[in-house]
């Protein structure tokens, strides 16, 4: 098992690595205006959603963002989303959906500043905040999103406690993430004994490797730029370039990423 897969095994050390590397993160590509921190999506034939040229150059990853919040109707609705990174898919959501109130947070203080001068929309705010203790009262928000963050977190059902606890009744989560092949079991078993029922899901990894294609070029020269040479192999990973292991275990069935819309479970 490679070192960093050892030491993200242990839920103290995992937390404490992402505390350094998102901000470290921040730090290298605020310049270079990275407002999306996940990986992509492309459907076959094109999925060919009207862009502004703002967003044209973000459009694989912005793809990720659509297909998760297109699950559900955000119009007039108030909407929190966990671990937002750099905000462009808070933005992009707000500006297309047009919600009530759309709230991003993050662990990463850095990325908040960041997306606090970059996005500064009306309805949309920023709060920096830890997914396992969310920061807001019960039953504040019709809608959670939560995209592609979660392998991070320490206790997965400890956040999705607190996403049941703030969500409103009837309220909804719009969730996607991946797993490698011998997590899948406890997070598929975690999500059934919690306290929200899957209402939908589908495996998105064909969607997610087309998106990577999309995007290698671009990553693979951002990440050579800004990024010293001993950290190239994380940043492919995390970049998810073709030729990554990410990608090639998203291609060869080893790792799964999925997309899933859940209820309340006492209301469903």
């Amino acid at each position: 098992m490679p070192l960093i897969d050892r030491l993200l095994a242990n839920q103290t050390l995992r937390k404490g690595i992402w505390k350094l590397w998102y901000p470290f993160l921040t730090r290298q590509l605020q310049a270079e205006e990275v407002v999306f921190l996940n990986y992509a999506y492309e459907t076959a034939p094109p999925m060919g959603i009207e862009l502004s040229p703002a967003d044209e150059r973000d459009r694989a990853c912005v793809q990720l963002y659509h297909h998760v919040g297109s699950q559900a109707e955000l119009l007039g609705r108030k909407v929190l989303e966990v671990s937002c990174g750099h905000g462009g898919g808070a933005s992009y959501l707000t500006r297309t959906f047009r919600p009530a109130a759309y709230t991003g947070l993050d662990l990463n203080p850095a990325g908040i500043e960041f997306c606090r001068k970059r996005h500064q929309l009306a309805g949309l705010d920023f709060v920096q905040g830890d997914a396992g203790m969310l920061p807001f009262a019960d039953e504040s928000f019709d809608v959670v999103i939560n995209v592609e963050a979660s392998h991070c977190y320490p206790d997965f059902p400890r956040f999705l406690a607190e996403v049941a606890r703030v969500l409103r009744p009837g309220g909804q989560f719009l969730y996607a993430d991946f797993r490698f092949a011998e997590s899948i079991e406890p997070w598929e078993a975690a999500i059934a004994a919690g306290p929200l029922r899957v209402a939908g899901w589908r495996e998105i990894g064909p969607e997610v490797v087309r998106g990577m294609e999309f995007n290698t070029a671009r990553s693979e020269e951002m990440l050579v730029r800004k990024l010293p040479k001993f950290l190239h192999g994380l940043g492919r990973d995390f970049a998810g370039v073709k030729g990554s292991r990410v990608y090639q275990a998203l291609v060869d069935g080893g790792l799964s990423y999925r997309s899933y819309r859940m209820l309340r479970a006492e209301l469903a």
